[in-house]
């Protein structure tokens, strides 16, 4: 560990040239073994277990310093590192372990001719840096699943959870090292200079992955050249339409809210077809009220339920993160897609009906990286979808979206096995091309 703080072999260099070197690192980490990779992961997960007191102290103090500074209860609760959240997070390693090897896999194999076959065949993206704010699980999970995936990692956490990050990071950067990864493989910058560096090392990074605050993320990606690949927002929605079955409903949409409502996939705003919406609003209203949840209404939401708070315009385009949910009858299920594609963040959606045209329509034309029927937005998560863990969730339409899990992390290359051909025989008509798929 060098005197900074950054346990790795790169001590006292700048971020760029600590990024020059895990680089090369890189290289080495694509070519390892699916049993170096998950032996490695089983080493990170049995270390994590056995240094959980020390991880639980660093814990505590970034608790006790973040209450003392007035952190947000949604930040709070985020920051917090438990039993509850380490058992988590072992489960996701222990998951991802038993999960196919991403990597070396042929995508597609094709005979151009006689003697010259074309492969297709993953491979990892190299080096990701993934810059995020508050939760210290995240560190487990990108970690691993970059590992698992053959990539090197550079991180950087929020301030307030910096004793909990640096304690996760000295106990996996160590079990990873003794399983004779490439020392490179895990790296921790702890200082905004450091990101504001790194932002400008395009040509050592290959991917950033920023998870935070809207206005973090769009920092990032104003700041850099490297492609990045995220979300801003989280606003997402629940529309209960005209066939809604109430008792089905109520527990759904209390789940979007209040099963955590800190998340980026907790339901925001609820839309209620107006044909629905004197069966459902008196209940969910008040249901969701027991729970501790301020309901804003539109208009004519206060006529049904007047002790409501009333709702604003900017209210539909709010991400709360917190025990609050905005209500606004629709006319009709395609004013309902309209609204969620306008105010939405393209992040998870949710319909509850029991009509199947209904929600066919709405998983048709809703844009969104999740669109789901009858059913929590809440599930929008790579462990819950089966990923093992999810390094993030991606709005964006390119490369990947939604949770983004092992198939996230890789890419492909082209590999063609030839024997002595040239492209002069092709383009003067001395061979011809016969491709047949292998």
């Amino acid at each position: 560990m060098n005197k900074d703080g950054h346990m790795n072999k790169y001590p006292d260099i700048g971020a760029a040239e600590l990024a020059r070197r895990v680089k090369a690192d890189s290289f080495r980490m694509a070519s390892l073994s699916s049993d170096a990779r998950n032996g490695a992961l089983r080493a990170i997960a049995e270390a994590l277990e056995t240094h959980k007191a020390e991880i639980f102290a660093a814990n505590e103090e970034d608790i006790a310093a973040g209450a003392q500074s007035g952190l947000p209860e949604p930040v709070m609760t985020r920051l917090r590192f438990d039993g509850h959240k380490l058992r988590d997070a072992v489960a996701g390693i222990q998951d991802l372990i038993s999960l196919p090897d991403p990597l070396f896999r042929t995508l597609l194999h094709r005979e151009l001719d006689e003697g010259l076959a074309l492969r297709q065949v993953s491979c990892p993206i190299g080096v990701i840096g993934v810059i995020f704010e508050s939760r210290p699980d995240a560190l487990i999970q990108i970690a691993s699943l970059c590992l698992k995936s053959g990539n090197c990692t550079i991180l950087k956490g929020g301030s307030e959870a910096a004793r909990t990050n640096k304690a996760l990071f000295d106990v996996i950067f160590k079990a990873g090292a003794e399983a004779k990864l490439p020392e490179g493989f895990l790296t921790l910058a702890e200082t905004r200079a450091d990101v504001d560096e790194l932002l400008g090392c395009h040509e050592f990074i290959d991917l950033l992955i920023p998870r935070g605050s809207n206005a973090f993320v769009r920092y990032i990606m104003e700041h850099s050249s490297i492609p990045v690949m995220g979300h801003s927002d989280g606003i997402c929605h629940i529309y209960a339409d005209k066939s809604v079955d109430v008792p089905k409903a109520i527990p759904v949409i209390r789940d979007a809210k209040t099963q955590y409502v800190a998340a980026c996939n907790a339901a925001e705003t609820l839309l209620v077809h107006r044909k629905a919406a004197a069966k459902l609003l008196p209940a969910v209203c008040a249901d969701l009220r027991a729970h501790g949840v301020e309901v804003k209404g539109c208009g004519e939401t206060l006529r049904l339920v007047p002790e409501l708070s009333p709702a604003e315009e900017d209210d539909f385009a709010t991400e709360y993160l917190d025990y609050i949910i905005s209500v606004k009858i629709v006319e009709s299920l395609d004013e309902a897609i309209d609204h969620i594609n306008k105010y939405g963040s393209h992040h998870t959606d949710a319909i509850l009906t029991e009509d199947s045209a209904a929600a066919e329509r709405f998983m048709l034309l809703v844009d969104s990286a999740g669109v789901y029927h009858n059913c929590s937005t809440r599930f929008a998560d790579g462990f819950r979808y089966g990923f093992g863990a999810e390094v993030g969730i991606s709005t964006g339409k390119l490369h990947a979206r939604g949770p983004v899990g092992l198939s996230g992390l890789v890419t492909y290359k082209y590999e063609l096995r030839g024997s002595g051909q040239t492209v002069g025989d092709y383009a003067e008509g001395r061979r011809e091309f016969h491709f047949k798929d292998l």
